[in-house]
């Protein structure tokens, strides 16, 4: 790995590739469920479970090809051949789940979904694996994937915007998911193709050999990474949980509708292209644990105040959208850092370059907790009566109010107790760099 310090030409070209993969991961979250529950065929809880299900088919790919990305030896390298495989696949699956016929049913969501999922898997896990191999380096790793993470804010953006262009010209919801899948059949193939010319897998990367039995015993005796797996389970539960029920929020709570809440998405991803820089310059000393921490700390304080409004409440929600989409970069930036920097604990301990393995198994935490998350919550949210698209009593909507307010804070206060004492900060990541460069001469 280098710890060269990358220009800006590099970087972008690394990160240009989030930005259609965002555009399809918001509605995929955000947009699809509510679509599909108002459709003939279906309801929220059987939405709810098919999309669990697809998520859980998700989740064993990870693993699977971040480990065959680690062991793939080709002359275009480890992990751009298998972002080249899946780029058709997503945007073949993306077409046919975005632009449904009328009486799609739930074989149709359910197989359509499973096969976006891992078209999305083999571009994504390697495409992020990639990005904690360019450098070795403490703070360039967080420039790094502040670039990815940036992109991806931009491509949440487009997101928001171009289904709600296209639904106020066409007066319908259909019409906003077509437009972002004609996006992605333009956009995805442009910046892999961008991605593939310009960003070089790093020289001397080699795929690993190591046998299977004495890889579970370096997992297994990597304390840092067990503490962030768990701290990534509980995390992506917590962000899950409001991004899935983030429309009936607005609508059913605050009283507005899709393009109401558009509106809200685009305040929010604003303030977090805005305030990543501020975040990361406010911490630039810190260790990266207490600057995820702090980030998550203030996202909570500002985001309880979710479950005091009501009907037309959209400056107080508004300003909530600022403050904490203010730490959303952050967030996603620097826990994305700490990953590659428990991998160095690995590497010192015996590994040979088993990156896309560890981002394999985080891959899967994120989305398992995602699942479960949509999972539980969907399903109660019919068991209390709540109807997409209905009237609802107030059982309902005080249960959609506190799945969507008071559980994610909850769990995000979990989290910054369980890594709040992270060992590895910035004098620890130095000893595994000195151990790493000393074993390097000595096997090559």
């Amino acid at each position: 790995m280098s710890a060269v310090g990358y220009r800006w030409p590099m970087l972008s070209a690394y990160g240009v590739l989030g930005l259609p993969l965002a555009a399809l991961g918001l509605p995929l979250t955000v947009y699809l469920p509510p679509f599909y529950s108002e459709m003939s065929a279906l309801n929220t809880g059987l939405v709810g479970v098919l999309i669990f299900a697809a998520r859980l088919f998700d989740v064993i790919t990870d693993p699977l090809i971040g480990t065959a990305s680690d062991r793939l030896t080709t002359r275009f390298g480890r992990r751009r051949p298998f972002i080249a495989l899946g780029a058709p696949l997503l945007m073949l699956a993306a077409w046919f789940l975005f632009v449904p016929g009328a009486d799609a049913g739930a074989a149709y969501l359910l197989v359509w979904s499973m096969l976006a999922y891992l078209g999305w898997t083999l571009i994504y896990l390697p495409y992020t694996t990639l990005g904690a191999e360019l450098s070795a380096d403490y703070d360039e790793r967080s420039r790094i994937t502040a670039w990815r993470e940036g992109f991806f804010v931009l491509g949440t953006l487009v997101a928001i915007l171009l289904p709600a262009l296209a639904q106020r010209a066409a007066g319908d919801a259909a019409a906003g998911l077509a437009a972002i899948a004609v996006f992605l059949l333009v956009a995805l193939p442009m910046a892999t193709a961008l991605f593939i010319w310009r960003v070089p897998e790093p020289a001397g990367s080699r795929a690993s050999h190591i046998r299977w039995a004495q890889s579970w015993r370096l997992l297994a005796a990597n304390a840092p990474f067990r503490r962030l797996l768990i701290a990534y389970l509980l995390n992506g539960a917590a962000n899950g949980l409001p991004a899935a029920l983030f429309l009936f929020f607005v609508i059913g709570i605050l009283g507005g509708s899709e393009v109401t809440g558009g509106v809200f998405l685009a305040i929010y991803f604003l303030s977090a292209v805005l305030g990543l820089p501020l975040w990361l310059r406010i911490g630039r000393n810190w260790s990266k644990h207490r600057l995820w921490c702090a980030s998550m700390l203030w996202v909570s304080a500002v985001f309880v105040f979710t479950v005091t409004l009501g009907e037309g409440d959209y400056i107080g929600y508004g300003l909530i959208c600022v403050l904490g989409g203010s730490c959303l970069g952050v967030d996603q930036a620097i826990a994305a850092s700490i990953q590659a920097d428990v991998i160095d604990e690995d590497t010192a301990a015996g590994g040979d370059g088993r990156a896309g393995l560890y981002f394999g198994l985080w891959g899967m935490a994120t989305k398992l907790a995602f699942a479960i998350a949509l999972g539980i919550a969907y399903p109660m949210l019919w068991l209390a009566g709540f109807e997409a698209g209905g009237d609802n009593d107030a059982t309902a909507l005080w249960t959609l109010a506190v799945l969507y307010g008071l559980l994610p804070v909850a769990i995000k206060l979990g989290v910054v107790a369980l890594m709040w004492h992270f060992p590895l900060d910035r004098r620890r990541h130095a000893e595994l760099q000195s151990e790493i460069g000393r074993r390097e001469p000595s096997s090559s």
